[in-house]
Order: structure tokens, then C-alpha cells, then sequence
């Protein structure tokens, strides 16, 4: 295992807004993306903070809506995106739903705070995930298998 000080490993975080799914400027939410937490769990953390006496909260907030930046947009992936993707499906065409399906990835949360989805939504996005992998490797296979792709392997003999 080697120590990356720059941090600009594949495994190292950065901290960014994410105004995307943030209420007001996207701190909570990108401080939960760094965290690996739930957004609401630190929203509630922050909003308790500062009625229970902790006014410097907002100050901090305030900082951090200045300083950090935004969250490029190729590394977003959050479960509302992955909500619009589930109801934008019916719209789009099977070969490019199948790519989705192969390609979003399934964090499963063990702790009611951690970010990710409950197990049950879980084995739910599993199980299609591998229906469509099964699809599309039934398709590769007829087509392996046909008078088609016999003659074009012929052709590209020639």
C-alpha cells in the first residue's frame, strides 16, 4: 500500500459543494458526499448546532460556500440522479438502458447514516444489473452463433 501525500490517488476524496442536491448552496450535501454520510443526517447536525448555541455554524457554512468548489459534473452520481435514470428509462431505448445498468455502480449503507442505498433496493438493483448482463450475453451469443457472423468472419478472411 503506498501513501499518496498529494492526495491525488484514485482512492483519495476531495471536498466539494454539491448544489445539485443541496437546499441552499450544496456544503451539507458535499460535506455528506466527503463524509460518506447521509445529506439530511448533516443538514440536522448543522441546523442543531446552531439553535443549541454553535452561531459560528453558519459563519462556517458561509466560508465554505465561498471557498469550495463546485463538484465536477462526470463525478457526480447520487441517488436522486439514479432515481431520474430509473424513471427516465421507459423513454429511452433498451441497448442504452442496458449500458446504464452495466455501468452504475450499487454501494450498499450498513449504517442508517452512511450514504448509499438500504439492502433491499440493494439486491433489487443487483438482480437488474444481472438480467441485463444476462440479455445482453444472450444476444452476443446468437449473433456468435448465426449464418451472419459466419459469413463476415469469412469476408474479413479475404
Amino acid at each position: 500500500m503506498s501513501c499518496n501525500p498529494c492526495g491525488s490517488g484514485p482512492n483519495s476524496k476531495e471536498l466539494y459543494r454539491l448544489p445539485s442536491r443541496g437546499k441552499i448552496a450544496g456544503v451539507c450535501a458535499g460535506l455528506a458526499d466527503y463524509l460518506g454520510w447521509e445529506t439530511w443526517l448533516v443538514r440536522i447536525l448543522v441546523v442543531s448546532g446552531v439553535l443549541f448555541g454553535m452561531p459560528f455554524l453558519i459563519m462556517i457554512y458561509i466560508a465554505g460556500w465561498f471557498i469550495l468548489d463546485k463538484k465536477p459534473n462526470g463525478n457526480s452520481k447520487n441517488k436522486f440522479n439514479h432515481q431520474e435514470q430509473r424513471n427516465s428509462s421507459y423513454t429511452e431505448d433498451s441497448a442504452s438502458i442496458q449500458r446504464k445498468v452495466v455501468n452504475e455502480s450499487i454501494k450498499v449503507k450498513s449504517r442508517i447514516w452512511q450514504a448509499g442505498e438500504p439492502p433491499k433496493q440493494a439486491f433489487h438493483d443487483i438482480r437488474r444489473k444481472f438480467n441485463g448482463l444476462e440479455k445482453q450475453l444472450r444476444q452476443m451469443e446468437s449473433y456468435v452463433t448465426s449464418a451472419q457472423y459466419t459469413v463476415s468472419r469469412e469476408i474479413s478472411k479475404l
